[in-house]
Formats: structure tokens, C-alpha cells, sequence
């Protein structure tokens, strides 16, 4: 019988259908294009290298051990002989499965993981053999560990059951490590040593990324704007470029790399703001400063990831966020005293000619991974990068992250003012969020005296549906209101929005409206205004103006690590280390008390944290409270 010529058509389209995709498939290797790959491929040289040198360049590493940074390396490394390699038991990784713990396992396995970093360092430094056999049994008990993974990020036991093989922030940090120790070492180590990384890293690395590529398992981190992407792709792409012999191979990594972090850029504002706070731009961004070196070594520069138009602005915020010297707001998951890294700092500094940065030697360390110490230990493309033709000046009397609603005030120089200060608007589904809209810091010459208390330890808690529960995290620990009883809401639609801004030499005002963040019953007005004062020794003044539709409870507060008291005069003085504040209440509308509190949560900061209520004792329906906070005598009874 013949069949219709429709039908023939038909099945022949579908025939050629079929053979154009399987044609467009073969031009892709586990999803990633294959003649992106061949160009790359065309980059790189024969040989996988990492950062720094190997231990045969005896005149570089002779240079190394005469930095300042490196002088005790040998010596601590030397102390460590002494000491047993930490034991790691089962029960130990277990621990987080039925309590929430992760800090016993994670010290236990960082010291572990810490000597592949220090006897590496220390034998290319001495030369002498003597720290190659406790990095050997290093090596070899990490690849007994049934899983390279954290606790807190294998929460089913997948990885520790073998049941999944997936990659976090430990496991690619860890292979990074060992990848840039096996070819900094080369034949120094075991033959059976270096095939004990080179199995591992493919095992436990290698195969599942290529499989999370390929979309064979889960793609988290890849699809992420947060700082596992960056951090993840960096380790991951600096352990193939060390490690893998193909050169196509290699190449299939810088494509894969190069397609995948666009994620973490974008989890930046437009204007540079980094959400998840201070500590972990220095995690994420810091790692895409990794990746942007691994990448530009292996390619002869000829790739450049800091070039692309969306790395400037968040590359700049370590410069921008700094209220005063060295003290930046702990906002989100930040610990309180966490200031910029100078080693950041002075490389992208260099790195976009901004004249910025201390001098080569003091920003050198050992301290830190392997794979992160040896690329800022050895000439890099800063080092390399011409000075600029002026020295940068400093980031102004102002920062305004316009898209992120953060506002960072400083003194103008030369001038008598002593405060500065940091006030967020934002909303409450950032990453490492806390609900914390509204938030302001106030730093009186070198010491934040009114604070965001910051992050608190990490536990199953932390990351989990109660997150919130915790008093640091949500928003009982921000000086923030709480309305009608309730506290802040959690999601992208609890904003501040800001209603006006003015800036000027003399003073800096941002009006927010904060109604979003509350599910109060009533509510028709909750606008924050704040304005910093830069005349005299400088003053912020902040207030909330509330309306309800019926009289509803309503407070604010003040938050603290220092202590604080009642003066004579009504007004509320607060001490932190050598630094105080004087606060004036006025208050609108009803009488208000002063109710205290210890918050007493694992916080990361150096006390527990004191919210100091100012609370209404009768429920109003419209009321004003205004804080004037000026510096003053830490010193009792002046």
C-alpha cells in the first residue's frame, strides 16, 4: 500500500527533526558548547598549572620566605608535628543530624583540613622533606572520610550513606587545596599519594559537576545568586585547572565557570550592594576574585572575569561600606567587627587602578585556604597592573546605595564631627536575611556604640524554618519598632520604601516608610525619618511618626553590647568600651517607659546583645517618638 505523500513528508521532516537535534546535541559537551570549548582550549597551555610556584623554583620561593607573612610559617608548621592529626569519627558528623551542632565537627575538620595548607607552605619554604610525611597521612585519612560535604549541608545523610556524591563550600574547598598541594609538590609526594588526589578529586568533584552541568543531579549552587555559586566555581575551576591533563578538559571548566557565576553577579544590587553582608562579600566576591585570577593565569589574561561591566560596582563595596576606619555595619549574617580585607582591598585596587591598597608585603598570608594563600603570595595580574596615576581618594563624606536603600554617613575631614552612621531600608528576603528594615548603626569615632548586632552562631536552626525564632534574627534584635505587639514580616514585600532623600555637606535626611514590614492591625502610617547631623561632634535624630485606624500598642528601641543608664535629666546615656552616646526622648502622643532586655542567643559578636525598649504605656492611635543621639563622655557622672 502507499502511503499519502503527506504522511512521507511528515515522517521526513520528523527524521530531520530528530537528526538536526541530535547534531546540535554532539555540539555540546554535558550542555556546554563545544566550539566555546575548542577556542578556549586554544589558551591554555599543555600542562595544568595553579597559583603560585612549584617547589623546585627555589629562587621564588626563596623570596617568599623572606615577607614578613611567611616568617613563622615554618615554625608553626613545626609546632603542628607535635601535635596528632584531629581524630573524626562517625558519631562526631552525626552530631548535627540530632542536635543541630555543626561547630564541634566543623573545628575538628578545619584543624584537619588546615595542615594540607601549613605543611605545604612550610616544606616549599624549608625544602628539607620533613613535612611531607604528616601531609601524606593528612592526605590519606582525608580520602578515608566517607564524604568530603559538611553536616549542615548533607542534612538527609545522602553523602555520608553514599547514596549521592554532591559538592558544597567544604568539599570544593578541600579539592582546590589538595589540587594546588599536588602541584605545587609534584613528585615530592607519593606516587600512590597523588593518585589517592587525583581519584578523589575526580570522584568526589569532577563527575558530579559534570553531572550538575548536564542537569543529572541537583543544580543548586549553580543557578544561585548568593555566595556558594562564586565560591563553589572557583574552588571546583581552580582544582581542574591545577589538576586535569586535558586541555580540552580544562577548557570545558572555564566555559562552565564563565557561563554559571553571571548568577552571582546578579545576586548584587546595581549599585553594588552585597546583602549577605561584609563577611560574606569577602567569602563570595573574594572567591570570584579567585576564579577571575585561575582563569586569567591559565589563559594568559586573555580571559578576564573582573572586566566584565557587572563585576566594577560590587567589587567596589568592601571601599563603600566602611563607616569610619576599619567599622562596618554588621548587617545580615556579619559578625560585629569584621572590617574589610586589606588583601581585597589592595587588589582591586590595583586591579582598577583606584591608587589603593598597603604595600605588597603587608597583605601576604598564610592564613586561609592553600588555593586562596598561594594566589595573593605570588605575582598575580594586580602586581602586575601599572600604578595609577593619582592616589584614590577615600569614599567620601557619603555612601547611597540608592538600589538597596543603605545609607552610610560619615564626618567631612578636618572637622570636630566624631560620628558617623549606617541606616537600611531594604527588605526583609535578602540573602542571609534578617528582619531587620528600618536598622541603623551609630559609630562614635572608632566604636559602634548603638548596633546591628549581627550574625548568630550557626546551628540546624539557623537555616531552617525557624529561623526566625532566633532574637538576633528576627526583628526584636534590630532598633526597630514593634507595632501593635508584633514584629517585622519575613518576604521581599516587608520593604522600606523611601519616600525622600536630601544630602548635603551638613547633613544627610532618609525617610522611609516601614508599613510593609508589619501585619498590624490598623496600621495607616509608619514613616522613619532619619537625619545626620555632621556640625559640632556630629548627631543623628531619628523618628517614627505611627498612625492606627484604633489606639494599638507601640514601641521602639535601642540596641547595645555596652551598658547603659538613666541620667537625671530623662535622657538615656550608652556606653560601649571608651565610647558613649547621650539619647534625648521626645515622645508624642502618650507617656513612654524603658524596658530592657538581655537578648540571650549564641551571637558571633563579642557580648550579648541589650534592647532597650521605648515603649508607650498606653496604646495610642497617633503618636511621634524622636531619638537624638550625640557622642559623650564615656566617662560616669560627666
Amino acid at each position: 500500500m502507499r502511503m499519502p505523500l503527506c504522511i512521507l513528508l511528515g515522517a521526513a521532516m520528523a527524521l530531520a527533526g530528530a537528526l538536526q537535534a541530535e547534531a546540535a546535541e554532539a555540539e555540546k559537551v554535558d550542555g556546554i558548547e563545544t566550539a566555546e570549548v575548542r577556542a578556549v582550549a586554544d589558551l591554555l597551555g599543555e600542562n595544568p598549572a595553579g597559583f603560585g610556584r612549584p617547589i623546585t623554583d627555589r629562587p621564588a620561593w626563596g623570596r617568599l620566605a623572606k615577607m614578613s607573612a611567611f616568617r613563622s610559617a615554618v615554625r608553626e608548621a613545626e609546632a603542628l608535628l607535635a601535635k596528632p592529626l584531629p581524630d573524626q569519627p562517625d558519631d562526631l558528623y552525626l552530631e548535627f543530624s540530632r542536635n543541630g551542632n555543626r561547630s564541634r565537627w566543623q573545628r575538628v575538620a578545619f584543624l584537619r583540613r588546615g595542615r594540607v595548607s601549613d605543611f605545604t607552605i612550610a616544606e616549599c619554604l624549608e625544602n628539607k622533606g620533613r613535612f611531607l610525611p604528616p601531609l601524606e597521612e593528612t592526605i590519606r585519612a582525608l580520602a578515608a572520610e566517607r564524604t568530603w560535604v559538611m553536616p549542615a549541608h548533607d542534612r538527609n545523610l545522602a553523602n555520608f550513606k553514599g547514596e549521592a556524591v554532591t559538592i558544597d563550600l567544604g568539599s570544593s574547598g578541600l579539592a582546590a587545596d589538595l589540587a594546588t598541594a599536588a602541584y605545587l609538590l609534584g613528585d615530592r609526594l607519593s606516587p600512590d599519594v597523588r593518585t589517592l588526589i587525583r581519584e578523589n578529586l575526580q570522584r568526589r568533584i569532577f563527575e558530579p559537576y559534570h553531572k550538575m552541568v548536564a542537569g543529572q543531579q541537583s543544580r543548586y549552587w549553580l543557578g544561585s545568586t548568593n555566595n556558594w555559586n562564586a565560591v563553589c566555581l572557583a574552588n571546583v575551576t581552580g582544582a581542574a585547572l591545577a589538576a586535569v591533563p586535558s586541555r580540552d578538559e580544562r577548557a570545558w571548566f572555564i566555559v562552565a565557570a564563565r557561563t554559571y557565576v553571571a548568577h552571582f553577579l546578579r545576586g548584587f544590587t546595581p549599585d553594588g550592594y552585597c546583602s549577605e553582608g561584609l563577611g560574606y562579600w569577602h567569602y563570595g566576591f573574594g572567591h570570584y576574585l579567585l576564579l577571575s585570577e585561575a582563569i586569567g593565569q591559565a589563559t594568559n589574561g586573555k580571559i578576564d572575569m573582573l572586566a566584565r561591566p557587572e563585576a566594577r560596582e560590587p567589587a567596589m563595596f568592601g571601599f563603600r561600606i566602611e563607616i569610619a576606619r576599619g567599622v562596618c555595619p554588621a548587617f545580615a549574617d556579619c559578625s560585629v567587627g569584621t572590617d574589610p580585607s586589606e588583601r581585597m582591598l589592595h587588589f582591586i585596587g590595583r586591579r582598577f587602578r583606584l591608587g589603593a591598597g598597603p604595600a605588597d608585603d603587608d597583605v601576604l598570608p598564610t592564613a586561609g585556604g592553600l588555593f586562596e594563600s598561594m594566589m595573593y603570595s605570588f605575582p598575580n595580574s594586580a602586581t602586575q597592573a601599572p600604578p595609577a596615576d593619582a592616589k584614590a581618594e577615600g569614599p567620601g563624606i557619603r555612601t547611597w546605595f540608592k538600589d538597596a536603600g543603605v545609607l552610610i554617613g560619615r564626618p567631612r575631614p578636618g572637622t570636630p564631627c566624631r560620628m558617623g552612621v549606617a541606616m537600611k531600608g531594604g527588605h526583609n528576603a535578602e540573602h542571609h536575611n534578617h528582619n531587620d528594615v528600618g536598622s541603623y548603626v551609630v559609630v562614635v569615632d572608632d566604636e559602634p556604640v548603638l548596633l546591628d548586632p549581627g550574625a548568630e552562631v550557626y546551628t540546624a536552626r539557623t537555616f531552617s524554618g525557624q529561623r526566625y525564632e532566633s532574637g538576633v534574627l528576627n526583628s526584636f534584635g534590630h532598633p526597630v519598632p514593634r507595632v501593635a505587639g508584633a514584629l517585622q514580616t519575613t518576604g521581599r514585600g516587608a520593604r522600606g520604601e523611601v519616600v525622600r532623600t536630601e544630602f548635603t555637606d551638613a547633613a544627610d535626611t532618609l525617610v522611609l516608610d516601614l508599613r510593609s514590614a508589619y501585619k498590624a492591625p490598623g496600621l495607616e502610617k509608619l514613616e522613619r525619618t532619619f537625619v545626620y547631623l555632621r556640625d559640632g561632634s556630629g548627631s543623628l535624630t531619628v523618628t517614627d511618626a505611627v498612625a492606627f485606624a484604633e489606639p494599638q500598642a507601640f514601641e521602639t528601641a535601642l540596641v547595645t553590647l555596652g551598658e547603659w543608664e538613666r541620667a537625671d535629666d530623662g535622657t538615656i546615656i550608652v556606653r560601649y568600651r571608651a565610647k558613649a552616646v547621650r539619647v534625648q526622648i521626645q515622645a508624642e502622643g502618650g507617656r513612654v517607659e524603658f524596658v530592657a532586655d538581655e537578648i540571650k542567643e549564641d551571637v558571633k559578636a563579642p557580648a550579648l546583645p541589650t534592647r532597650i525598649g521605648i515603649r508607650f504605656t498606653e496604646p495610642v492611635r497617633t503618636a511621634r517618638v524622636t531619638l537624638r543621639i550625640t557622642p559623650e563622655s564615656a566617662m560616669k557622672g560627666k
